[in-house]
């Protein structure tokens, strides 16, 4: 099952771009304004690629460098699109104290995805996140919206991921 796996190319459309340019033009002379016109983009396209951020920083007179720098800084912020099957591992010190760092790996390896990548077909996304409050079921990991918890061996992901993946044809 493993592929070799790259960035999803960015596939906007101008319909996405009109909105991103009217959210701009709205904002960008309000001071501190960046903040809400990258929330708000990635409201528009589901996450912050380099090309969008390079029109706000051109429609807005704000660096790259800032802008990136804001982007990377908050976790609110993704550089990357979601998978169809979004697989996140909680690493608070919790999950991560009972083996959360195992169970990662154990995924990557399966779904053939790097944490805080997705797939080159836009199927999978494996993140590594912060505490997600679930502490009592720990170590514990979402795909999509379902949580699984109380994980005791990493091998026990395998049954787990076997309903969210199809195989190669």
């Amino acid at each position: 099952m493993k592929k070799i796996m790259t960035t999803v190319a960015f596939q906007g459309t101008d319909e996405q771009r009109a909105k991103l340019n009217a959210i701009i033009a709205e904002h960008k002379d309000v001071p501190g304004s960046i903040m809400p016109i990258l929330q708000k983009a990635q409201d528009v396209y589901g996450y912050l690629p380099i090309e969008v951020q390079q029109i706000i920083s051109d429609g807005t007179g704000v660096s790259m460098s800032e802008i990136y720098g804001i982007v990377s800084f908050y976790s609110q912020f993704v550089l990357n699109p979601k998978g169809e099957v979004a697989i996140s591992v909680c690493m608070g010190t919790a999950c991560y104290v009972k083996g959360a760092g195992d169970i990662l790996d154990r995924i990557s390896d399966i779904i053939g995805v790097k944490p805080g990548e997705t797939s080159s077909d836009g199927k999978y996304s494996l993140d590594a996140t912060r505490c997600i409050g679930a502490c009592g079921l720990a170590p514990v990991f979402l795909v999509n919206d379902d949580v699984y918890g109380r994980i005791e061996k990493p091998e026990e992901v395998d049954d787990i991921l076997k309903k969210y993946i199809t195989p190669a044809k």
